[in-house]
């Protein structure tokens, strides 16, 4: 009997012992989970889409002083490439051209199975929240290589439509309506983004893919890049030609006050400003290229008096 009794009694103790050993030990073992605070001036860690039919939750996922990456849901995470290369992109935009708004980042939004080609937006604009944007579908983008045509050329619509603080595009928009379409100046640009990157496989690439393209304007049969854009770009001073067009536009191209353009250049003008940037009389390789008709004649020669700054 009394070894039942010093059995229970031991018994208990033990029971006792466990219940106090799970009550000092259980709540250590509950991980602490803190949130590191973003430094002042960091872009949001989620956007909410509120443009066209957009309407996802982007995260972030890599931002600097340059640039701030934001992937959608289905956005395969482990995708890094984007980071240093738009990034590279943009720095050297801004090197070379200069002038987009206070706020020095890029916000580059990818998705993946939704939404067809890429659009723009930029730092004026209340549709993407006054940011330079360029936001690129449907993806996938499991690789730089194949997958950086999209991103640059809407890099270039931020190049035409804010550099040297001005605001709109003088030229896109398909002739009578603009000059360059959606994407002829683009070709040019990415072309001379490659190479200053130092990307001389890419930059033969883009020259063989886009060298052939046939367009119906300005004129049926006009091949923008082999008979103008890169005779232009390489014959009259290469990245410097690009840069001394927008400068030439945004100091004499009217504006208001607010430094948006208030209308669409002419094609006189296009090949006015064009001439000023190459510093040499080019109607004759406008000619060979696109042809020449009277009213282009007439624009180029009243475009001569209506902006006598610009010389060549």
């Amino acid at each position: 009997m009394n070894k039942s009794i010093l059995l229970l009694a031991l018994l208990s103790l033990t029971l006792s012992l466990m219940q106090c050993s799970r009550k000092s030990v259980g709540p250590s073992t509950v991980p602490t989970v803190v949130e590191v605070a973003d430094p002042a001036g960091a872009p949001p860690k989620t956007w909410k889409e509120h443009w066209f039919d957009h309407t996802q939750l982007l995260t972030r996922v890599f931002y600097d002083d340059d640039l701030a990456v934001y992937y959608d849901g289905d956005v395969d995470k482990s995708i890094t490439w984007p980071f240093k290369y738009i990034g590279d992109v943009w720095r050297y935009t801004r090197k070379i051209y200069g002038g987009h708004g206070s706020d020095p980042r890029l916000y580059a939004v990818f998705h993946t199975n939704k939404y067809s080609g890429g659009h723009p937006d930029y730092y004026f604009s209340a549709g993407h929240d006054f940011r330079n944007v360029i936001d690129c579908g449907p993806g996938p983008w499991l690789t730089q290589a194949g997958n950086i045509d999209v991103p640059t050329h809407e890099v270039f619509h931020i190049v035409e439509s804010a550099t040297f603080n001005t605001k709109g595009s003088a030229g896109f928009g398909a002739y009578p309506n603009g000059i360059w379409g959606d994407s002829k100046f683009s070709e040019i640009y990415q072309y001379d983004v490659y190479l200053g990157l130092g990307m001389p496989a890419e930059a033969q690439r883009w020259y063989d893919k886009v060298l052939n393209g046939k367009e119906n304007f300005p004129a049926p049969n006009s091949y923008w890049f082999k008979d103008w854009l890169f005779p232009w770009y390489n014959n009259y001073g290469k990245t410097r030609v690009i840069v001394d067009f927008f400068k030439l536009l945004a100091e004499n191209f009217p504006k208001d006050a607010n430094h948006k353009y208030t209308r669409k250049m002419n094609w006189g003008e296009y090949i006015h400003f064009s001439s000023g940037a190459a510093r040499a009389d080019l109607k004759a390789m406008a000619t060979t290229a696109f042809g020449w008709k009277t009213q282009w004649e007439n624009e180029l020669l009243k475009a001569r008096l209506d902006f006598p700054d610009v010389t060549y």
